[in-house]
């Protein structure tokens, strides 16, 4: 077996362990709402939305994909339990929303534009600083020249943090520490990424969801002023949301939404939780692609988000 060829099967193996707790619980609810009974039936369908529910899948996105199976089932009549799991395979991975060429999410691959600004977002606790130490470090091993800015400068951890994580990653960082002007980290990390000839730029930025206004003016602030230095930027906009959170996480999600463009998802903690349906409900009710997944402590541990292996890992193929 080649070098890729494992690689593959570890990163497999890992979303399979990473997403067990959900599949026990989704899988152990389909196959009681089955008992007794040979074909799928309105009973099942009843049942079969309150799991995804319950599941964290959420409302609206549980009752698009019951409206499409309804309309299956209806059309062939005679639809087993192994069937109804394909076709729910089949209805949430055309449910999920997929990268946009100019925003990749392989680290090997090529940005339009460089520097490739990507400004991260999130409240304090969600596991933002180590997703961006993360990513760093998986960039630089894919042959990329990072750089990282610490424009977080309202807590007072924050910045120590993401010193820890630039030297672990081994990847310069611009920072001015606690209680510097966020916009002016944000613009001297950009100058530096330009100057230094860098391929991508993360930049860390508070997350004080309680007080939306000062958030946003904030962000369109830092939004403005690395638009001075490289147009166009940032390119990305990444929200990080803790997965263990559930519906909780889809609401941080809409707050962050209203108040700056999302432009893709990192859902941690993944590994932890039986809450890993929220993954679909995020980024359907949203509109936004899920990039990255956390699955685990280790700096490796943060996985390309791929829709048909996470599906077929959440169904136990």
């Amino acid at each position: 077996m080649g070098f890729l060829e494992k690689l593959g099967l570890k990163k497999k193996e890992k979303l399979d362990e990473g997403v067990e707790k959900s599949r026990d619980g989704l899988l152990n609810k389909i196959g009681k709402a089955f008992v007794g009974k040979d074909t799928v039936d309105d009973a099942i369908l009843d049942d079969l939305e309150e799991i995804l529910i319950t599941s964290d899948v959420g409302v609206n996105t549980t009752i698009e994909i019951i409206k499409k199976i309804e309309a299956r089932v209806a059309k062939d009549k005679y639809v087993t339990q192994d069937e109804l799991q394909t076709m729910l395979r089949q209805e949430i991975v055309d449910l999920l929303e997929d990268n946009a060429p100019d925003k990749p999410a392989e680290f090997e691959a090529d940005f339009p534009v460089k520097p490739h600004i990507i400004l991260v977002v999130g409240v304090n606790g969600v596991g933002k600083t180590t997703t961006i130490g993360k990513l760093a470090h998986l960039y630089k091993k894919a042959g990329k020249k990072v750089i990282m800015g610490a424009a977080d400068t309202f807590r007072a951890a924050a910045v120590d943090q993401l010193k820890i994580w630039s030297e672990r990653a081994d990847v310069p960082i611009i920072q001015q520490g606690q209680n510097a002007d966020p916009a002016s980290v944000a613009y001297d990390t950009v100058a530096a990424a330009k100057a230094r000839g860098s391929d991508v730029a993360l930049i860390d930025t508070a997350g004080r969801l309680h007080n939306k206004k000062a958030l946003m003016e904030e962000l369109a602030k830092i939004k403005r002023v690395m638009g001075k230095v490289v147009e166009g930027a940032p390119h990305e906009v990444i929200l990080v949301l803790d997965a263990s959170t559930g519906q909780n996480a889809l609401q941080q999600a809409r707050a962050f939404t209203e108040t700056v463009d999302i432009t893709g998802l990192a859902l941690t903690k993944l590994d932890g939780t039986a809450k890993g349906g929220i993954v679909i409900g995020v980024s359907h009710e949203l509109s936004v692609p899920v990039k990255y997944i956390g699955l685990g402590e280790q700096i490796e541990d943060l996985q390309v988000f791929d829709r048909a292996d996470f599906v077929n890992a959440l169904f136990g193929e």
